[in-house]
């Protein structure tokens, strides 16, 4: 069984066609990358598998749940957690309360208009939990504000950990990091275990290719290669695509 299976996938946004048919199959456990151009369609990829974005045509299942017609929220309850492009958190709250809200949303006390967050305890000790994960728990009631864009980005996936998820999906996770805060990050993915799947996009590619177990090159919403590292790296269409030649 794989952990995520895409087939024939196709988004369109009026006559732009944005996703072309994709297929893809991440056994569980792996770490995949997915890499491309600016406009390859990477994004637009996880937000369809994520829910973000509804397709129009294709199958997407996850450990054999057909998920495509599943609204987001129900794709997070089977496993599926994402973190984003672009850091989409609460500046003014704290760090623990970030990784508390994110766990608000998978609980039943979503639902009730009376339950007060600073009295649930088991949600606070899970964010506190997943916060000693990402190496931030001396930094848990910080404001978020008063944290480095670094720090930020381990705190979204904090957030994403702290819902165990089955597949994780990292877009662009080094993204604007210093040279010490992609370190940082690349250890605590290693740390991950294998028990989750993760499909990263990324473009920093010295920090990516470590990482992976296969790769897949999307352009123009297609994947276009598709295998080891040695194999992709080696394929004339990725020179092509990343150098012109």
């Amino acid at each position: 069984m794989t952990a995520l299976a895409i087939r024939g996938l196709r988004k369109s946004f009026g006559g732009l066609r944005v996703t072309q048919g994709v297929d893809l199959a991440v056994a569980p456990g792996e770490r995949r990358l997915i890499i491309g151009p600016n406009g390859a369609g990477k994004t637009t990829l996880f937000n369809l598998i994520a829910g973000d974005l509804k397709a129009d045509s294709g199958a997407i299942a996850l450990f054999g749940t057909d998920i495509a017609r599943l609204p987001a929220r129900r794709r997070a309850h089977l496993g599926l957690a994402r973190t984003y492009q672009i850091i989409t958190l609460f500046p003014k709250d704290t760090l623990l309360r970030n990784v508390t809200l994110s766990l608000l949303g998978l609980s039943p006390l979503r639902w009730n208009p009376f339950a007060r967050l600073d009295r649930q305890h088991e949600l606070i000790a899970q964010a506190g939990r997943a916060l000693a994960r990402v190496g931030l728990a001396d930094m848990a009631d910080r404001p978020l504000a008063e944290t480095s864009y670094g720090e930020r980005r381990r705190v979204e996936i904090a957030m994403a950990l702290a819902q165990s998820p089955r597949v994780l999906l990292l877009d662009e996770p080094f993204a604007g990091l210093s040279v010490d805060e992609r370190r940082d990050v690349k250890a605590l993915l290693a740390a991950v275990p294998r028990e989750i799947t993760i499909v990263m996009i990324e473009h920093d590619m010295d920090v990516a290719l470590d990482f992976a177990d296969r790769i897949s090159v999307l352009h123009f919403g297609a994947v276009v290669v598709d295998g080891s590292r040695a194999e992709v790296v080696a394929d004339p269409r990725t020179r092509e695509i990343y150098l012109g030649e």
